[in-house]
């Protein structure tokens, strides 16, 4: 059972405080409806996070004491970080059993499971404090079932042209936009991320493969119970070379009516550094599209409606602008990066465009 009630978070960075690394953290402060109190990292001490997000006063602290004694006392820990492989970094140890000494419940979004670690459950129970993994899978396992979709339901799913480009920041921002438009809208959490903000969903990373399309299906399908437009929360890409099997799963257990499609410019390979020497070009945009629109109809019809970009490496605004004319003009799609200038446009834009296209 995920936690419903608000909570007060400090949430844990050290020495990984980053756009990449951080995502996690980040994502949780931007979008989540829970206090972050303050973020523990000792290499950010004495900052603010208004230095790199302006909207938000959230001062970084070096010991868990500082955020105990403060003002404004946590009652959970949160890992920050989201690593490769996830796996828990060793010297945290100390801090998070810190936390549970303190009351602090924990959690935790990374691939090893911090409940199961003998220790850290035995302090949990003394104290009376929780330990959630939002990574631990349902324990519904089924297999797909070709479940159509409900009449007048829209069903989007956003896919990226690499891992960890703003696909969960995409599919949050359409649905805040269709909600200001009156439209009832929701998000499907697909990660421990999109969980932790929503409150609900599984790890789609993390289900067993013969159940990650049956799993999609069912998520999409509770998705269809509380609201009209459906956006699915993307993962990885169809290309990556190590995060590929999950896209594939989303695409084919959502069956989406339409895509939309994110991408970074200025991205020029895949975030994949195992292997010495090796690099993994993105792909062209055009082809790229082509190629989601055919692994899609192989199950259900698609249609990539919509590229949604990340502009964060480039700091002018007007650059960032001409970039977004450039790949609009490129692609003759609706175009323009949600979180800088705002998602209304493109929700407009790819409204239109779902409710145009024949199989819905």
């Amino acid at each position: 059972m995920l936690p419903t009630e608000p909570r007060r978070l400090v949430i844990l960075t050290e020495g990984q405080f980053g756009i990449h690394d951080a995502k996690t953290a980040l994502g949780v402060i931007r979008y989540g409806r829970d206090q972050v109190v303050a973020i523990l990292d000792s290499t950010m001490a004495g900052r603010n996070l208004r230095e790199l997000l302006p909207a938000f006063d959230i001062p970084f602290v070096a010991t868990l004491d500082e955020v105990l004694t403060g003002p404004v006392r946590p009652d959970a820990l949160l890992i920050g970080i989201a690593p490769t492989g996830g796996r828990f970094p060793t010297a945290w140890r100390p801090t998070v059993l810190a936390a549970i000494a303190a009351g602090l419940d924990i959690h935790s979004g990374l691939h090893q499971f911090l409940g199961d670690d003998p220790e850290f459950a035995a302090a949990a129970a003394a104290a009376g404090t929780r330990i959630v993994d939002y990574r631990r899978p349902p324990e519904r396992q089924e297999t797909a079932a070709g479940r159509p979709h409900l009449p007048g339901k829209r069903v989007v799913l956003t896919v990226g042209t690499d891992s960890a480009v703003g696909k969960m920041s995409t599919a949050l921002e359409l649905v805040a936009a269709a909600r200001r438009a009156g439209v009832s809208a929701v998000m499907v959490p697909t990660g421990q991320t999109g969980m932790m903000i929503e409150g609900w969903g599984a790890a789609v990373d993390r289900v067993i493969s013969d159940f990650a399309n049956g799993t999609v299906e069912w998520l999409v399908e509770q998705g269809e119970a509380r609201a009209d437009w459906v956006f699915i929360e993307g993962q990885g890409s169809i290309d990556h070379p190590a995060y590929s099997a999950v896209t594939m799963g989303l695409i084919h257990g959502a069956t989406p009516h339409a895509m939309v499609l994110v991408h970074k410019p200025g991205l020029a390979e895949h975030d994949f550094d195992h292997l010495p020497g090796a690099s993994f070009p993105l792909a062209p945009l055009g082809p790229f599209i082509e190629i989601h629109e055919r692994i899609a109809g192989l199950v259900a019809p698609s249609k990539v409606v919509a590229i949604a970009l990340n502009t964060s490496l480039i700091p002018d605004d007007d650059e960032a602008r001409r970039t977004i004319a450039e790949i609009a003009a490129e692609t003759s799609l609706p175009t323009d990066d949600p979180v800088r200038f705002g998602p209304d446009r493109l929700w407009s834009a790819l409204r239109e465009e779902v409710d145009a296209l024949p199989w819905v």
